[in-house]
């Protein structure tokens, strides 16, 4: 009887119990939010607390991730990829690499500064993107561009949208690309320097002053080689545009009166011309050239004055 009497008061004690540890023990587990769960972090990887990571980031073995990085939804990081200092990149970029083995692209750095990167980005194996700040400023990377093996950023850089920058090319700092520029591999560009909007520059240059816009240069002192026309049609401009283009460039650097004067001449004889200063894509070429010879600019790489077409 006493038996029975200690067990049925015992009972309700033991639940009450149960029932606070369990409070206690839920109010200390933190839950995966469906958020987290579609990430995914190989164990090999080192990702500080602190970063931010967007919905379906994919981080692949040996990989690092500092304490103030951000990246945004679906960023991939290949195998030995590393992101450092306080840098942003947005959705669906890709760091790329050949093999476990290698090293994959590097970007931003643990001093003063931000890197900037935007959406649809991919990056090549051993690319380095802002390394260094050393003037303490921004690297600024657009959208849609294409950043092949061993490139390499410096500081202050800013990479515009929808360029391809083949194997081995080299910005030095404060340099410019505008949109949809294309380099061959294996160029230098020299600093304060500015790449304009659909030019292209050849394989194994050295670029050591403004590339204005539309325009090819190569070289191992890179000049001017005619219009990028391929590119051109490649990017949808008529048939008329890349004529008033061609009959443009052949007025400013392939003058057949001697008498046409220095380029400014032939620059405003390019704008007052009554049919090719209607072109839009003209004027964008003219004032290229022009900025270019600013007071604090490095002027356009040299010209010839060829014969012929």
């Amino acid at each position: 009887m006493s038996s029975l009497f200690f067990s049925s008061s015992r009972r309700p004690l033991s639940v009450a119990l149960r029932r606070f540890t369990l409070c206690r023990f839920s109010s200390i587990v933190t839950y995966a939010t469906e958020e987290e769960k579609s990430r995914f972090i190989h164990p090999s990887s080192v990702v500080h607390p602190n970063a931010i990571l967007g919905e379906g980031v994919s981080i692949g073995p040996f990989c690092t991730i500092g304490p103030f990085a951000k990246l945004g939804r679906a960023c991939q990081l290949y195998p030995g990829s590393h992101i450092f200092g306080n840098t942003e990149l947005g959705d669906n970029c890709i760091l790329m690499t050949v093999h476990i083995l290698s090293s994959g692209a590097v970007i931003g750095d643990d001093l003063p500064g931000q890197t900037v990167v935007g959406r649809n980005n991919v990056f090549g194996h051993h690319a380095v993107i802002g390394v260094k700040c050393q003037d303490m400023k921004y690297k600024v990377i657009g959208d849609n561009n294409l950043i092949m093996g061993s490139c390499h950023i410096a500081h202050d850089c800013k990479v515009g949208n929808n360029n391809i920058l083949a194997n081995s090319t080299l910005l030095a700092g404060h340099v410019v690309v505008e949109d949809y520029a294309h380099t061959a591999g294996g160029i230098v560009v020299h600093q304060f320097c500015r790449i304009g909007s659909y030019s292209f520059i050849g394989g194994g240059s050295v670029v050591s002053q403004d590339v204005p816009k539309y325009i090819i240069v190569s070289g191992e002192r890179a000049e001017l080689r005619g219009l990028n026309l391929e590119g051109l049609r490649r990017r949808g401009f008529s048939a008329v545009e890349i004529k008033s283009l061609r009959a443009a460039y052949r007025k400013i650097f392939m003058p057949t009166d001697t008498s046409s004067g220095n380029i400014e001449d032939r620059l405003s004889q390019v704008e007052q011309h009554e049919d090719l200063g209607l072109f839009p894509a003209v004027s964008s070429m003219v004032q290229s050239i022009r900025d270019s010879f600013a007071e604090n600019r490095r002027g356009i790489c040299k010209f010839r004055s060829w014969s012929g077409s």
